[in-house]
């Protein structure tokens, strides 16, 4: 978010502030709120031990349902078996629900580089791809954007002269615009919010109900689902079917839950493949402290109440997976020391994530563990440790007089997104000497 743009910031207040008093609402109804984000908190935590093994069981389960599985490593292998998919089915488009795994991978660019298009069917999504913009929420992609300026993007993309800016009316323009996409798709492309090891189903909660359309019409249904989706029981989904509506969009149920099990003969695509996705999961798994974060059901809440997302925005975080679960989740995907070493200093530790997250992750214990990680090999700190070492270097630091400390020794990546004040003239301690001595 730039500090010119004062209808981003305005706009994103507006949505997260109605996205809270919701959520409170609904949650306060159920009695046994704390009992079920401990069971959840349980299930994931009990589901990452035993990683390899449901893994297999789901492949299995699947197989056995009639669908394909395919592992992918990163988002190079995941691309390419999709692709290879699209391709080898002669799609030149193809029709896609909601997926942050997707959006993790660049899948689209992916395929326009094979010449297939992707067409995000998900209203918000559709809004993010015709202004070439990206994600900055992770349920409400386009939650910077106001209804005013929806309206001209419409009018100027697709063509829709006449539109008014009323939800409804911009919802129906959407939805003509998207049905024969619908209609024509041979291939549809999902995320998964569950994998279910013990039956091999697949599910997607969503909204408006593009989703079911995506995962129906085609003959060729392909999900990509990151690894730690995966749960051990159907008996499971009990239990995050509460928590994630409520703590995502604040209601009680999601309007739309599709769950598929392998192919049938008389309903659905007849043929399913399965991705699973690692991309760097592995490697947060390894992380007795850090794994806490595949827990993750991607609920937003923690962005919803996040005093610095609110104020700077999804963009800021440079990733897919903005707020106080991409600062922890980020950096152990891209690997440390990498390219997204300075997200866990994203936060004051306030502890509001950790109190309305659906599964319990302690996100502040998280982003103080990663800031120790990261900060054995960054040389900004380290040269921000020689200056505190005592008080005449750290008044030389105070005006800008260490070497290094204004020219780019460790602050060279910092500096390229935000700038160092000047530095002032004098201390404290010499303003004092000179004013009150």
């Amino acid at each position: 978010m730039k500090p010119g743009e004062p209808q981003l910031r305005r706009n994103l207040h507006h949505a997260t502030r109605g996205i809270r008093a919701k959520r409170n609402a609904v949650v306060a109804e159920v009695p046994d709120w704390e009992e079920l984000r401990a069971a959840g908190e349980a299930i994931k935590r009990g589901a990452m031990r035993r990683l390899d093994v449901l893994l297999e069981e789901l492949e299995a389960a699947v197989q056995a349902a009639g669908g394909h599985v395919h592992w992918a490593r990163d988002a190079t292998e995941a691309n390419a078996v999709v692709g290879d998919l699209v391709t080898a089915h002669d799609a030149r488009e193809v029709v896609k629900v909601k997926s942050l795994t997707t959006d993790e991978i660049d899948l689209n660019q992916a395929l326009e580089q094979r010449g297939v298009t992707a067409i995000e069917t998900d209203l918000a999504e559709l809004i993010v791809q015709l202004s070439h913009d990206w994600s900055s929420h992770i349920l409400v992609p386009a939650i910077h954007r106001n209804r005013s300026e929806i309206r001209d993007l419409f009018a100027r993309e697709l063509g829709l002269e006449g539109l008014g800016d009323d939800p409804e009316e911009l919802t129906d323009a959407a939805r003509r615009h998207l049905r024969q996409a619908f209609l024509r798709a041979r291939v549809g492309i999902s995320g998964a919010n569950f994998g279910i090891a013990e039956t091999g189903t697949v599910g997607v909660v969503e909204s408006e109900g593009n989703g079911r359309m995506c995962t129906t019409l085609p003959p060729v249904l392909i999900t990509v689902m990151g690894i730690e989706k995966v749960l051990p029981s159907w008996r499971d989904l009990e239990v995050f079917l509460q928590l994630l509506p409520r703590s995502s969009t604040g209601e009680r149920m999601n309007p739309y839950t599709s769950l598929w099990t392998g192919v049938r003969t008389d309903d659905g695509p007849g043929e399913f493949h399965l991705v699973l996705l690692d991309n760097g999961r592995t490697r947060v798994l390894a992380d007795a402290v850090g794994r806490d974060a595949l827990h993750c059901i991607r609920c937003s809440a923690c962005l919803n109440v996040c005093p610095v997302y609110e104020r700077v925005g999804g963009h800021a975080y440079g990733s897919v997976y903005p707020g106080p679960i991409g600062a922890i989740l980020t950096p152990q995907l891209h690997g440390i020391p990498g390219d997204a070493d300075e997200l866990p200093w994203a936060s004051s530790l306030c502890g509001a994530c950790a109190d309305v997250c659906p599964v319990k992750i302690d996100i502040p214990r998280l982003l103080v563990h990663l800031r120790s990680r990261v900060g054995g090999s960054d040389p900004a700190l380290r040269l921000m440790g020689f200056a505190m070492e005592g008080r005449r270097r750290f008044e030389a630091a105070q005006l800008g007089r260490v070497p290094g400390m204004r020219t780019g020794i460790g602050l060279g990546a910092w500096t390229k997104g935000r700038d160092l004040p000047p530095p002032p003239r004098e201390t404290f301690r010499q303003w004092w000497r000179r004013t009150r001595g």
